[in-house]
């Protein structure tokens, strides 16, 4: 895909008194939720288009970072990923998560719901909301309304790394969508838990940055059919060095387009060797 520099551009974000708003109306809870499995919260699937190039991007990157440590919205399990984009690249600093995979993601966003450009950072909320920081109240609306969203109940089980060169993650992933009316596609994708970063050029020269739920691998792993359940397994190849304790898997069924996401689950209890397994949340 090819991109000018005029088409994007980089929206200063009012995320202090945005984020204060939101995270005071939802009522900020002090443990870490998004390590603690609870079944009856529905799932809310947060993509935060981002890169290490981008100037704006650390105050996103941080509240999404805050979010997932304090799942502050009651009801809800704040699922974030990550999504490093590459037209930035260019610009003094390549970031090393980015790809252009995740561009073209953003881009298909941008052709669904008819938004005026892609530039970052931008939110996505449940594959059909755009978030906008710099606004509050239709921050903590969006997200408020996304907990109250019927969605099926999507399971990873046995996610597991199994040595080798390179590296495997398998695993399988349910979904019952007996009840559901559309069809979805299943996704798997794998994401580092933590990241740091010393950036020594670009927009963001001399700082040091952390992200949360970096996207490195996102697959299509399969199809539920609308009044029908998916049960199927997922093998997934790593790249070189991946550390199993620095991962976690989210799994989501999204209708094409990319469409509304009809549910979503994560975990990062990540089992090594051939015969581990975790517990699935």
């Amino acid at each position: 895909m090819a991109h000018k520099r005029t088409i994007f551009r980089n929206r200063a974000w009012k995320l202090a008194a945005g984020a204060a708003a939101l995270l005071l109306a939802a009522g900020v809870r002090s443990v870490d939720a998004a390590a603690t499995p609870d079944a009856g919260r529905t799932p809310i699937l947060m993509e935060l288009f981002t890169s290490e190039g981008c100037s704006s991007c650390p105050p996103a990157d941080n509240w999404v970072a805050q979010l997932d440590a304090a799942q502050p919205v009651p009801g809800a399990e704040l699922i974030v990923l990550s999504e490093h984009v590459d037209y930035w690249d260019h610009d003094g600093w390549k970031d090393p998560f980015s790809s252009a995979e995740m561009t073209s993601r953003q881009q298909g966003y941008v052709n669904a719901l008819g938004l005026k450009d892609l530039y970052t950072p931008q939110i996505i909320v449940d594959g059909d909301e755009e978030l906008h920081l710099e606004n509050g109240q239709q921050a903590s609306e969006a997200l408020q309304k996304a907990a109250s969203a019927a969605m099926i109940a999507v399971k990873i089980d046995a996610a597991a790394v199994t040595p080798g060169k390179p590296d495997v993650l398998t695993g399988k992933i349910e979904a019952d969508g007996t009840a559901e009316t559309k069809s979805g596609d299943v996704y798997v994708a794998v994401a580092l838990d933590k990241t740091l970063t010393d950036v020594l050029a670009g927009e963001n020269d001399g700082k040091k940055l952390t992200n949360v739920a970096v996207v490195k691998e996102l697959v299509k792993v399969g199809k539920l059919e609308k009044g029908k359940s998916f049960d199927g397994p997922f093998r997934i190849k790593l790249w070189a060095g991946a550390d199993p304790a620095n991962l976690r898997v989210v799994a989501f069924v999204q209708e094409s387009g990319p469409g509304k996401v009809l549910g979503a689950a994560m975990t990062k209890e990540i089992g090594t060797g051939s015969g581990a397994a975790m517990a699935s949340r």
